[in-house]
């Protein structure tokens, strides 16, 4: 363990597997997660599974291993968590598609996941993270914060059948 990166500890939920080995249907599974997830929870419509659909089609096309990472945790064949790392400019690093399953919130998962990408994008050379992410959702935001994240932006207007603020976040890798 660096100095820079927080103590880890696998969520103790029985059979729960974590992998980011990039293997082959992760992006349709993602897909499916945040479309279902996101539809149930907030009532976003096909627009937003589009929106993530692009992105993911994005990520695959630019995929470099030890730059980018998608990792996708499930529990008896059903995935339950998602978070990524895409390489952007000038040592920034995005992450996107951290959503972890109502029914599993609570139980530490979302703090594993977000330390793994955080260790990820040190261990990459990233200088920083940034991130977007709405208002509403208030978890996020908070582990966000917990976690270092600084809002430095937002801006409001219409998404996925819906008035949403969205809101920029960064994290400095570096001092």
């Amino acid at each position: 363990m660096t100095s820079h990166s927080k103590q880890k500890q696998l969520p103790d939920i029985p059979g729960l597997n974590i992998h980011n080995n990039f293997q082959y249907g992760d992006l349709g599974k993602a897909l499916l997660f945040h479309g279902q997830v996101y539809n149930q929870e907030y009532g976003f419509n096909h627009e937003f599974e589009a929106y993530v659909a692009g992105g993911l089609a994005e990520f695959a096309n630019n995929y470099i291993q030890g730059k980018s990472s998608l990792w996708i945790a499930e529990c008896k064949n059903d995935i339950i968590g998602s978070i990524a790392i895409l390489e952007r400019k000038n040592k920034q690093a995005q992450l996107r598609w951290f959503l972890v399953h109502p029914h599993y919130q609570g139980l530490n998962l979302g703090r594993y996941l977000l330390q793994e990408a955080i260790d990820f994008s040190r261990n990459a050379g990233y200088e920083s993270i940034f991130l977007w992410t709405l208002d509403n959702l208030l978890a996020a935001k908070h582990i966000y914060e917990a976690n270092g994240f600084r809002k430095e932006q937002k801006k409001k207007h219409f998404l996925w059948g819906r008035q949403l603020e969205e809101l920029y976040y960064v994290l400095k890798l570096t001092k």
